[in-house]
């Protein structure tokens, strides 16, 4: 009937929003805000300082680079895993998707120690790859191999239901047209996993970020070298360096907080766009 109002089986918008902005509150932006009221009762030049050490640039260099290079190489590598998982039906394949979401319910720690005893000198696949002259554990490309198996679940699990939503009736069509395999795919199935697949992208590179467990085991922890920004802020806060560790903390959440933003930005800039040309 035009014109009743519609009876909703949550609260009204008033009172739904101010519990919303209540719970967002208590849980993130209170204690975030804490981070820079704090770091902020620095001097600029001890800010500075304390952000700027030649150390804690490297941990920034190494934290940030291998977050970006391990969540692009979860894109790429979950976007087949989850077409496969998808597309195709082959013995094992229920155990293989089990096998997805076991870095989820697997502690870090766990991971870090398996991770490290598998990529070690001694280890099955180390003992292979030294003599070749790539060293894993203990290096930056420790570093990476962890990143990449924590984050690899996030992109598989935005991407699968996107795929299974996906009718094969439109790559049968654009088959049917002319286009060649390669050409469905760019054309018709991309455009529709691209937002999925940032969103999947987004998640590992902030999951990677922010890693802790699975990284002190298989890095090392060698200053300059393979040490993370995580554990920069350990380090601090064990040697009662309270502001210092809090300055290094407002970096990276300013500097993750930028590159989310820009993810979040190329996906709505590519909605537009895909919206535009349907």
């Amino acid at each position: 009937m035009a014109g009743a109002s519609h009876k909703r089986v949550l609260p009204g918008f008033g009172l739904s929003l101010g519990f919303t902005l209540t719970y967002l509150s208590l849980i993130v932006l209170i204690p975030l805000s804490a981070v820079f009221i704090v770091s902020s009762s620095m001097a600029p030049q001890e800010f500075w300082s304390a952000v700027t050490s030649p150390r804690v640039v490297a941990s920034y260099k190494l934290t940030f680079g291998t977050s970006l290079l391990a969540a692009s190489i979860n894109a790429v590598f979950g976007l087949l895993l989850a077409w496969a998982l998808t597309r195709y039906t082959f013995p094992g394949r229920k155990i293989i998707d089990a096998l997805i979401d076991l870095p989820f319910a697997l502690p870090t720690a766990v991971a870090g120690i398996a991770l490290t005893a598998i990529y070690a000198g001694n280890g099955w696949v180390g003992s292979l790859l030294e003599p070749l002259g790539i060293k894993v554990a203990f290096t930056p490309l420790g570093v990476l191999v962890a990143l990449t198996f924590i984050g690899l679940p996030f992109v598989v699990r935005t991407v699968q239901p996107i795929l299974e939503d996906l009718e094969t009736e439109y790559e049968e069509a654009a088959a049917s047209l002319g286009a060649t395999r390669w050409q469905s795919f760019q054309r018709v199935v991309f455009p529709t996993l691209l937002p999925a697949l940032l969103t999947g992208f987004a998640l590992a590179f902030a999951r990677a970020v922010g890693e802790y467990g699975s990284v002190i085991f298989i890095a090392g922890n060698i200053p300059m070298v393979s040490e993370i920004t995580p554990l920069i802020i350990i380090t601090k806060l064990e040697q009662f360096d309270y502001r210092g560790a809090t300055a290094v903390a407002a970096v990276m959440l300013v500097i993750s907080f930028v590159l989310l933003l820009v993810v979040n930005a190329l996906q709505a800039w590519n909605s537009r766009r895909f919206g535009r040309n349907s």
